[in-house]
């Protein structure tokens, strides 16, 4: 009882106690909290129409809003809310509880169980999975030329904004490079990090630089971007075409969409200054003619639709026009899903505008969400076994079942200490940052045992030569040494692979930072305590 109370008197002890409740307030342990957490909500959606908001991108896991409730029918976990939502009809009204306040949602989409919503199961820390646990896709994108740093920063915005437009969350969008800034100029890379986005979403996306036009007899009308002033994703001006639905085609399904767009009026200008002079053709049967240069549709070059022109719109400088496109499929509901998924792609591209520069994609990681639960499933696995092995080994080597204890809970401190460090950052954990703090941890544990050694030898020979607390000072004088060694063998690894190994390198010097300024002074104040008493 007497070691207890000097351990805890000791400052080194006290500072590790104070690191450890502070990564508690940090990383937030709540593994009773029920509900599903709210990752984003979709433009112009009914969830977005009822006042949801967006989850700020900095915002900590356990601060984002998530839904409790739904028509007063509690929601525990994902699978509560996908089997309340697959019963919503169309035209109906939602009452959702959540943590933030109430709000009533009408659904009126095509697809009535769109509430806008993108969910997953309540976090229950504030630790941040990286793409490796919980799934996702992960693309590394190269500029075609070279690019200055002010359109690299233009390339940024552009893809978060595009992203976050579609309805994607959890994004990270970070420029990279294959060598230190200080070594030469290198290749600078994009690394787009989303989670829950399969890859087919990610390459439409991020893949094509997106540039839409639309031209008549060749003369540019409109382009997206600054062109358009507001694109409709409401049902009332979106959605599938009454007028040309689902119909079966060559080998398969064929359905139409339509949705409105408003032009500036510097486009409207143009376009009336397009049309001025185009003759107008009237079919049999009909009143009203049209022009004969129809309104022609380009994305990235490539013409996906053409639009009649009505003989009204002629010279007329108008605003407001229907933009329209299908989808196929196999099935009419396929075909349906593809139209759907299509004007969803078609509309974002119209508010965002073309990438100031065309993209390459390098490499692409899909990573499956069941994976994620296996890697993490293993680590926690792998960690127990590890730490079980060593106070095995430190007590067949030493036969003290307490400084084997001290050495396990150093280290089991390390890791808490660590991962409330990032927790508060905000770091995203995943495989190769866990690979980092293993490797921390299992060097910590040998400084640990190198302490141990030089204390004991210290106390065996203290008569003969050096006092045994000089050894200690001595082993330290070897692990700062060492800490410096890796520390800079890990800088270059900031930078290695474009990036892709800066989980693994920043955690481990984080690690080791942790290790050699906090928790093995405070091992060396114990062991000093426990072998001191002997």
């Amino acid at each position: 009882m007497f070691e207890w109370k000097r351990m805890l008197a000791d400052w080194k002890v006290i500072l590790v106690l104070i690191f450890i409740l502070l990564a508690t307030v940090a990383i937030y342990p709540n593994p009773f909290r029920d509900g599903v957490v709210i990752k984003s909500v979709e433009k112009n959606s009914s969830a977005m129409l009822a006042g949801v908001e967006n989850p700020r991108p900095t915002a900590s896991p356990m601060s984002k809003e998530f839904i409790v409730s739904m028509n007063n029918v509690p929601v525990k976990n994902i699978d509560d809310y996908y089997s309340f939502t697959a019963k919503i009809k169309p035209n109906a009204t939602v009452r959702v509880q959540t943590s933030k306040g109430a709000y009533v949602l009408h659904t009126k989409e095509v697809n009535s169980q769109n509430l806008g919503f993108r969910v997953d199961n309540v976090p229950v820390t504030n630790l941040k999975k990286g793409l490796d646990l919980q799934g996702g896709t992960r693309v590394l994108l190269k500029p075609a030329e070279q690019v200055s740093d002010d359109t690299m920063g233009l390339l940024l915005d552009s893809l978060k904004e595009r992203l976050n437009v579609y309805g994607l969350s959890d994004i990270i969008v970070t420029e990279v490079r294959d060598r230190p800034s200080f070594l030469g100029e290198g290749n600078r890379f994009i690394l787009v990090e989303i989670a829950g986005a399969t890859e087919e979403e990610v390459v439409e996306l991020i893949g094509k630089q997106g540039k839409f036009e639309a031209k008549i007899a060749n003369s540019s009308v409109f382009k997206g971007g600054n062109d358009i002033t507001y694109v409709c994703r409401t049902a009332e001006c979106s959605g599938i075409d009454p007028e040309r639905a689902c119909g079966t085609s060559a080998g398969g399904w064929v359905c139409g969409f339509r949705f409105a767009i408003s032009l500036s009026p510097e486009a409207a200008e143009r376009q009336a200054d397009a049309t001025m002079n185009i003759e107008v053709v009237t079919e049999p049967g009909r009143k009203e003619g049209y022009l004969v240069e129809p309104l022609r549709l380009f994305l990235d070059d490539q013409e996906v639709d053409s639009l009649n022109v009505a003989e009204e719109l002629k010279g007329r400088a108008v605003t407001d026009i229907s933009i329209t496109g299908s989808g196929a499929g196999i099935s009419e509901q396929a075909a349906l899903l593809n139209a759907l998924e299509n004007m969803k792609r078609l509309q974002t591209v119209l508010i965002t505008g073309s990438l100031p520069v065309k993209l390459e994609i390098t490499r692409i990681d899909n990573i499956s969400p069941v994976l994620g639960g296996y890697f993490i499933a293993n680590a926690l696995f792998m960690a127990v076994s590890a730490i079980a092995a060593v106070v095995l080994v430190l007590l067949v080597v030493y036969r003290k079942f307490r400084i084997a204890i001290s050495i396990m809970l150093t280290a089991l401190s390390e890791i808490f200490i660590v991962l409330g460090i990032a927790a508060l950052i905000g770091w995203n954990l995943d495989l190769s940052a866990i690979a980092g703090l293993i490797i921390s941890v299992g060097t910590g544990v040998n400084d640990q045992i190198v302490i141990v050694d030089e204390a004991l030898s210290g106390r065996a020979s203290a008569e003969r030569s050096h006092n045994w607390k000089e050894r200690i000072k001595r082993a330290f004088f070897v692990i700062f040494s060492a800490y410096a060694t890796i520390t800079a063998a890990m800088v270059p690894l900031l930078f290695a692979g474009a990036g892709l190994l800066k989980g693994f390198a920043l955690t481990t010097i984080l690690g080791f930072t942790v290790g050699v300024l906090i928790t093995r002074p405070a091992f060396a104040a114990v062991v000093e305590i426990l072998i001191g008493d002997e």
